[in-house]
């Protein structure tokens, strides 16, 4: 999984036909994204505590799932390309390893760098995400991947932000108090 981890975060499109290819390797997948998620929460939990933190893991393994399922419907319904052939299990196996970069949130923790570690993992996963993307979707154009990554990203942020502007709401609402059930 170590070394499949590092072809991904080198942008290694043979990594991605080969995870693609191999259903057994959605374990590792999943792995991969626990990982970051984890490494994330870490790099966060001076600022957000440990309800941040399992909140923040919960919700990279729920924006994954989203994120993947986004892009396959735009991939392969939306903006396909002639040779386009996908499912659902090939874009969650490419994008888990997708996010391998993502293990570098753990450096957050360090003041002065934890900023920079964040932004150069999050543009970095975006990249490999669109390496993963225009494999598993057959794409000879890279804009075209780029173009599902960003729609896929900005639907996944509003279904994920949705609750907790309405829970804002809500709370807002109450004179900032939840109403006991």
């Amino acid at each position: 999984m170590l070394d499949r981890m590092i072809r991904a975060a080198k942008l290694d499109p043979s990594l991605y036909e080969e995870v693609e290819a191999d259903t057994a390797s959605m374990p590792q997948a999943t792995g991969v994204v626990l990982l970051a998620a984890v490494a994330g929460g870490i790099g966060t939990i001076g600022e957000a505590g440990t309800p941040g933190f399992v909140v923040g893991t919960l919700l990279s393994l729920l924006g994954w799932y989203i994120w993947s399922f986004i892009t396959y419907i735009v991939g392969t319904r939306l903006l396909p390309q002639p040779a386009t052939q996908a499912d659902l299990g090939q874009l969650l196996r490419t994008i888990g390893f997708a996010s391998a970069p993502g293990v570098l949130r753990v450096l957050g923790v360090v003041p002065g760098v934890g900023q920079l570690a964040l932004v150069v993992s999050a543009l970095w996963s975006l990249a490999a995400m669109v390496v993963a993307v225009r494999q598993a979707l057959d794409y000879d154009s890279t804009g075209r991947a780029i173009a599902v990554c960003l729609i896929g990203w900005l639907v996944q942020v509003l279904i994920i932000a949705i609750p907790f502007l309405v829970l804002g709401m809500f709370v807002a609402g109450s004179g900032g108090q939840v109403p006991a059930a």
